[in-house]
This record gives structure tokens, sequence and C-alpha cells, in this order.
């Protein structure tokens, strides 16, 4: 499975992006999918999550300002940042799950295949 990650850019605090991840190689439909960030000398940490199904996790962080939805039509999943702070500054990476449940996928280990990251940068 190959995953494209696009849609990054530099964004104002208090503005949007949106994120996308389009997926080849694969049955799309049959991946749990996430979006994860890595600030500079933080870890990579999970942003949202969604399930084959379409049940979604998110990072306390970014609950109630961040959607991710997935359309398995285009083997593609969003991730839509609204409210955009500073704090969310950092390579954004889409992956794809093979097995597991919801429960499982804020650990990077659940996941088999990573894109190859796309930068957001907010500015106050």
């Amino acid at each position: 499975v190959q995953l494209q990650a696009s849609g990054g850019g530099s964004a104002q605090a208090g503005g949007s992006l949106r994120l996308s991840c389009a997926a080849s190689g694969g049955t799309f439909r049959s991946y749990n999918m996430g979006w994860f960030r890595q600030a500079p000398g933080k870890e990579r940490e999970l942003v949202a999550a969604i399930s084959r199904s379409g049940g979604t996790t998110y990072a306390d962080s970014v609950l109630g300002r961040f959607t991710i939805s997935r359309e398995n039509a285009k083997s593609t999943v969003y991730l839509q940042m609204k409210s955009l702070k500073p704090e969310d500054t950092a390579v954004y990476y889409c992956a794809a799950a093979p097995r597991g449940i919801l429960s499982t996928l804020s650990n990077t280990g659940s996941y088999d295949y990573w894109g190859q990251g796309t930068l957001v940068t907010v500015s106050s």
C-alpha cells in the first residue's frame, strides 16, 4: 500500500486547512486509517483515526477542532483542521492499519504503512 499525503502548508492561527491522503495498491476499505503528527523534538503522536466501519477517535488536543473522514470510493482519508493553533505546527503523516480495532489505533505500532508526511505551519 502506498500513501500520498497532501494539503499541508501555512496558516494563521484560527485558520483552516484540509489534509488528504490517497492510498493505492491495496483494498482501502479494509484498512483502518490514522493521522499522526510529529513536531521538532517530540514523539510522533496520534491526531485522529478512523476505523474500517467509520468509527473515529481523536487526541484531546484536537477534539472539536479537527475532523477525520474517509471516502472509500476515492481511496482517500481526510483531516479537516479548523481553529488552528501554533501548537498544531508539525509534520503530519497518514498511516494504514490492516488489523486492529478503534481502541488500538492510537499506537504507531498498529500501522503497517506510512505516507511521506506533509508540513503544517501555524503562525500566531
